[in-house]
């Protein structure tokens, strides 16, 4: 089955009383367990909760899945569940703010030790791994600066160690890369951006083996962060445009990056589907699409804020993915918690914006581009 089909119908809850063509929506938050099942919504068995879980998974082609409160949530859970005092992490050095923010003010004070590493030098992250390392994590494109990391060879390279590998393929979705596919144990998603696309729901997967999914379950049921019945219903309703929405977003940034790469104020444009990004090459050997999120910086003489003032259409905003344009500076607010000298580290400037492509009339968007680098 195409992933366009399994996005509409994978996970569809049979409405057998009225013969409805969506899922029903059980809101109870109290159930008969006398029939021996103890259905409850912090335990993530409830069927709204498992009809969306299971339509992300099968768009992975994953065994199983669990849905959260939040994509923070998501990964928190993950990391509490395979990480103990004394372990170690090896995490890619250009990641999400929230990753690094979590793991350095949270799981270092309980005595794991985070180690980063370069994704583009593999051979130097298989030199890091010790009998510690219990789990590799990494994204792919990467946020902001999209890089990309060789998922195949990072996977090979783990379970030569024995050492479980996730990722967050939130950038990419289902539709543009499959990691479990190339060997990955575990998929995250912040479901908040293109999974949902509206700019309106806050949610987060895991998909996994049964195994795997197991494993986190009782972490899960025992922080509570879950989704209740109807934002799961709505997330499912979502899900289920995910193909028409990011396969027109990621036309437009191809085509916008272009745009962006032409103009003579801006400076560098990180694009995967350019044949300038370093990594291009590699993007087309693990990527069906390049994907809709665009970086690029502007001259040093220009001032990155007025610019995003002068946008009419495309919206300075926090998060992305939604099916309306967003642009923001990632080192005021995805990556604000991350010390000045390590965002630089990472590649992230002053000048740097992150700019999240939508649906909207692709030449609508160039006109807005251009109108606010001429007015700067």
């Amino acid at each position: 089955m195409k992933k366009a089909t399994k996005s509409i119908h994978s996970g569809t809850i049979q409405d057998t009383y009225a013969g409805g063509v969506n899922s029903p929506i059980y809101v109870s938050t109290s159930h008969n367990y006398l029939d021996g099942t103890i259905r409850y919504p912090r335990a993530n068995n409830i069927p709204n909760q498992i009809a969306v879980a299971k339509k992300v998974a099968a768009l992975e082609n994953c065994e199983n899945g669990l849905v959260f409160s939040s994509g923070m949530a998501a990964i928190s859970a993950a990391f509490i569940t395979f990480l103990k005092p004394g372990d170690e992490i090896l995490m890619q050095s250009d990641i999400y703010g929230g990753s690094y923010f979590f793991t350095h003010q949270f799981l270092k004070p309980y005595g794991i030790q985070v180690t980063l590493f370069n994704g583009n030098d593999l051979d130097e992250m298989d030199q890091l791994i010790s009998n510690k390392t219990k789990l590799i994590h990494f994204e792919t494109p990467s946020n902001p600066v999209l890089r990309i990391t060789d998922i195949k060879k990072l996977s090979k390279i783990a379970k030569a160690h024995g050492v479980l590998t996730m990722v967050d393929n939130t950038f990419a979705t289902p539709l543009a890369q499959n990691p479990a596919d190339l060997g990955i144990d575990v998929i995250m998603h912040s479901g908040t951006k293109y999974l949902s696309g509206h700019s309106d729901l806050i949610n987060g997967i895991l998909c996994g083996s049964n195994e795997i999914i197991e494993e986190i379950l009782p972490t899960s049921i025992m922080f509570g962060a879950t989704l209740d019945a109807r934002l799961c219903y709505e997330l499912e309703r979502s899900i289920k445009s995910l193909d028409v929405r990011f396969s027109k977003q990621c036309q437009n940034a191809h085509s916008i990056a272009e745009f962006l790469e032409s103009q003579e104020q801006v400076s560098k444009v990180h694009y995967p589907g350019l044949t300038s990004h370093t990594n291009h090459e590699l993007a087309k050997t693990q990527m069906k699409l390049f994907g809709a999120m665009i970086t690029f910086e502007l001259n040093e003489n220009i001032d990155s804020i007025q610019f995003q003032r002068k946008l009419s259409l495309i919206s300075p905003a926090v998060s992305l993915a939604g099916i309306e344009s967003q642009i923001c500076s990632p080192h005021l607010t995805s990556h604000h918690l991350v010390p000045a000298n390590e965002r630089l580290g990472m590649g992230i400037s002053n000048q740097m914006l992150r700019f999240s492509v939508g649906c909207e009339n692709v030449e609508d968007l160039k006109v807005d581009l251009s109108r606010a680098l001429d007015q700067i």
